[in-house]
């Protein structure tokens, strides 16, 4: 791995020594799953959901008391390029909009009874512009990254991971172009909904970005700090946390799948306690989660962001945790099982 700036010592330790999920804790859910009154695997990927759950929980029986979605609000310089169709002022004016409960976000996670957390990332400071600097020095990147770990101080025992910042569409594809190769047109798409010429302004910026931190953009941290954001790189420090104190997470979509991108490039393994909650239809999402080798859950044609998806992720598993623990068996039924 290249050099890196000593500041990150830590973190990259955290990310290169990553604990294992507990296979015993599967077995048990298999086992029980094999005496429930259906035919084996016919719930298909909802019975992965709680394998997954009992994996990186550590326990047989999984819980599900205090899920949780964590939306990261930043914002970001490169926006003064005219690239998205809405000022930057709509960070704050969103996060009042969750906080208030007037958004989609807010609405899935009262339906659904999931705790909904916002942190907010200094949004009067907007991040350097990329096209011209650096989003972030290293040592405020770091910082960052330690923030967004303190978002499992609540001990949840699952945590979806969202976003919300104007502009971010753009980071993200930068952040894309940079890991995965290709240019801003391989990875822009219209965010928010710009029209063809905020189109043509997105990609040249992703490009002139790319072309003003070439020198620096030798390790994917190094590609946090260059091209990323303050939101982003909570999201890292989130998940990372996540994996040391066993919660399983539920990535959302477009811009959250970038923060996992960067993590996958300095240790693939440190992804293993994740699932992608769905393919945004936001252009390039799916391209970044093969070079990944993964998959997103749902394919809604969403693209809406601020942990939308991951949502409805979470209710996906706390439906299939409830079958796992409230269908009868084969023997409390008496029903007879199969005998293949």
């Amino acid at each position: 791995m290249p050099s890196l700036n000593p500041a990150y010592a830590d973190v990259l330790e955290l990310l290169t020594i990553v604990p294992d999920g507990d296979e015993a804790a599967v077995a048990a859910v298999r086992a029980r799953n094999s005496q429930l009154t259906k035919p084996p695997g016919s719930l298909g990927a909802l019975e992965g959901l709680v394998e997954f759950l009992a994996r990186w929980q550590g326990r047989a029986q999984p819980r599900l008391d205090n899920p949780m979605v964590a939306i990261f609000a930043g914002n970001h310089g490169v926006t003064d390029q005219g690239i998205s169709a809405f000022p930057r002022a709509v960070t704050a004016q969103m996060v009042a909009n969750f906080t208030n409960g007037g958004a989609a976000i807010s609405q899935i996670c009262a339906l659904h009874e999931i705790n909904l957390r916002v942190f907010e990332l200094a949004l009067e400071l907007p991040t350097g512009d990329i096209t011209l600097e650096a989003a972030l020095d290293d040592k405020m990147c770091v910082a960052t990254i330690a923030y967004g770990m303190e978002a499992i101080a609540g001990k949840p025992d699952l945590i979806g991971i969202g976003e919300m910042g104007i502009g971010n569409t753009t980071i993200a594809a930068a952040i894309y172009a940079a890991l995965y190769g290709g240019t801003g047109a391989d990875w822009v798409g219209r965010g928010t909904g710009v029209d063809e010429a905020g189109l043509k302004r997105k990609v040249d910026a992703v490009d002139r970005a790319l072309a003003r931190h070439a020198d620096e953009l030798d390790h994917p941290l190094a590609i946090l700090a260059r091209l990323g954001g303050r939101e982003i790189a909570a999201m890292l420090g989130a998940l990372l946390a996540a994996r040391h104190q066993k919660v399983p997470v539920i990535i959302d979509g477009f811009v959250a799948t970038s923060a996992a991108a960067i993590v996958h490039a300095v240790n693939p393994a440190a992804i293993d306690h994740c699932i992608f909650a769905h393919v945004s239809a936001e252009s390039g999402h799916a391209r970044a989660l093969a070079a990944m080798g993964q998959i997103g859950l749902l394919d809604l044609g969403m693209r809406l962001g601020e942990g939308s998806g991951a949502a409805l992720a979470a209710a996906l598993a706390k439906t299939a945790l409830h079958l796992h623990n409230n269908m009868a068996t084969f023997e409390s039924a008496s029903v007879s099982g199969s005998d293949l």
